[in-house]
């Protein structure tokens, strides 16, 4: 009512002059020109930090990875493999370092450079951290940033430590077990800041994104507000460009939306095969076959070679090609064999009796999400064992019922408290932050929502939980 009350207070205006009017729409315009290119190129930079800290995230733990492999083969490729990788992350520590100190300068540009940022996004970078510093969202990831390159400073210092062993040939098996234990503590700490930095990021993102909408809502209506006064058939068209505005808003909510789901997403599965190649890596420790050696080097390499994979869907994702549901022949009977092989290193999974009753296994659906699904529900049965209990066992079956393929996975675990229930499925909840980080079985539902199929839980108590997903047996066209 005040809108319309204003809009009728200007019609009874009369102006001396109509220039004013368009002198009025310029201004604007040229405001929201301005503040529209400084948000994007904000919003650019932002894009550009989440982007440098995958390549920080990949570096550090590829440095881990190959010092590992040096700490144990002494290899001196692998040492040398690590110094390369580790430049990444400590040559964006320089960059922070010197813009905090000096400015924008030739040694933090190439510090970025070093840490495998795009040279078309440095101007950016370097623009956004020396004027937004201060500012309440970056403040608090430079400090997580910070943060982080103390650990990669603590872990170069290992690797010097082992390098020195090793020359020396004074390296112990004790040692090994010191340092291994180490190093996973730092990448543990470092996945943590890593995530802390782009989450940071991604709230001064939607922020800056608020206040843009906003914005242009403001000037919007002092143009419409100016033009209407004098001009109706400019009215008309300047609702058009409102309406569409508005739309292409809506569509930039949605698409943000996706895009934070997709982040908390790829950083879960991320860490999945990481935790997969370090529990590989300790089972060899332990083996003295060369058979059996080889045999868990190659399941490294698939490990590997999955994370590759995932980190390509993330660049594709990124530039706006994100992966389709692909409906195909997948066998179940593979899936679930896969999934338990890989899990088999989680506390108590040599204890547990899994059983097997599959009345299908060739279905057509999408293969990724199935092993998403398989693999977080069998992983929560095996941590959430109860080891009270004489015989732990985990049940398998999957059979067709009312036009549905049916997935049956239960446990006679701890089962879920009844104040839980309704909340398992929502995104960081967790009835064990120890055991898990809270988005399993939220990625569990997403994924079973994507294929058109649904999932439900019976649980009670100290007596188990029993998992049923629902997939349909054809797709329409």
């Amino acid at each position: 009512m005040k809108i319309m009350h204003k809009v009728r207070s200007l019609r009874s205006l009369r102006l001396p002059n109509v220039f004013i009017l368009i002198l009025i729409v310029f201004i604007s315009c040229a405001l929201l020109i301005c503040i529209n290119f400084f948000t994007i190129k904000i919003l650019s930079a932002n894009r550009a930090y989440v982007n440098g800290e995958s390549h920080y995230s990949k570096g550090q733990k590829d440095a881990s990875r190959h010092l590992i492999t040096y700490l144990y083969n002494k290899d001196p490729n692998q040492w040398k493999l690590y110094k390369e990788e580790l430049k990444v992350p400590q040559g964006d520590g320089i960059a922070r370092k010197t813009l905090l100190k000096a400015g924008d300068n030739e040694v933090a540009r190439k510090g970025f450079l070093a840490g495998r940022n795009h040279k078309d996004d440095l101007d950016d970078i370097v623009w956004l951290f020396v004027n937004f510093k201060k500012v309440s969202f970056l403040a608090k990831a430079i400090h997580e940033w910070e943060q982080g390159d103390n650990l990669i400073d603590e872990l170069f210092i290992i690797g010097t430590q082992i390098n020195a062993k090793i020359e020396r040939n004074s390296l112990t098996e004790a040692d090994q077990k010191k340092f291994i234990l180490k190093i996973s503590r730092i990448s543990d700490k470092l996945t943590i800041n890593q995530r802390n930095f782009s989450n940071t990021l991604g709230e001064g993102t939607r922020k800056i994104k608020t206040l843009l909408t906003i914005t242009n809502i403001v000037f919007i209506l002092i143009i419409v507000l100016s033009v209407c006064s004098y001009y109706s058939i400019m009215v008309k068209r300047l609702t058009i460009s409102k309406k569409e505005i508005e739309v292409k808003n809506e569509n930039l909510t949605l698409v943000n939306h996706e895009l934070d789901r997709f982040v908390y997403s790829a950083s879960h599965d991320l860490r999945s095969p990481i935790t997969s190649l370090k529990g590989l890596i300790e089972i060899t420790q332990l083996e003295d076959d060369i058979d059996q050696i080889k045999d868990y080097l190659k399941l490294m390499h698939q490990s590997l070679t999955k994370q590759d994979q995932f980190i390509s869907d993330i660049i594709d994702y990124s530039k706006n090609k994100r992966k389709q549901i692909v409906i195909e022949p997948v066998s179940l009977k593979e899936i679930f064999n896969e999934a338990i092989s890989q899990l088999m290193h989680i506390e108590n999974a040599s204890k547990i009796t899994f059983k097997q009753e599959l009345e299908i296994d060739q279905i057509q659906s999408d293969g990724l999400r199935l092993k998403i699904i398989i693999s977080n529900l069998l992983s929560n049965a095996i941590k959430y064992a109860d080891n009270s209990k004489q015989e732990m066992f985990i049940s398998i079956k999957t059979y067709l019922s009312d036009g549905f393929n049916r997935i049956e996975v239960s446990d006679n675990g701890i089962g879920i408290k009844e104040d839980c229930k309704d909340y398992i499925f929502e995104m960081y909840f967790g009835t064990n932050k120890n055991k898990g980080s809270g988005l399993g079985l939220y990625i569990v539902k997403e994924a079973v929502e994507n294929i058109k199929g649904n999932i439900s839980v019976v649980s009670e108590n100290n007596i188990g939980s029993k998992f049923i997903v629902a997939i349909p047996t054809s797709y329409g066209i």
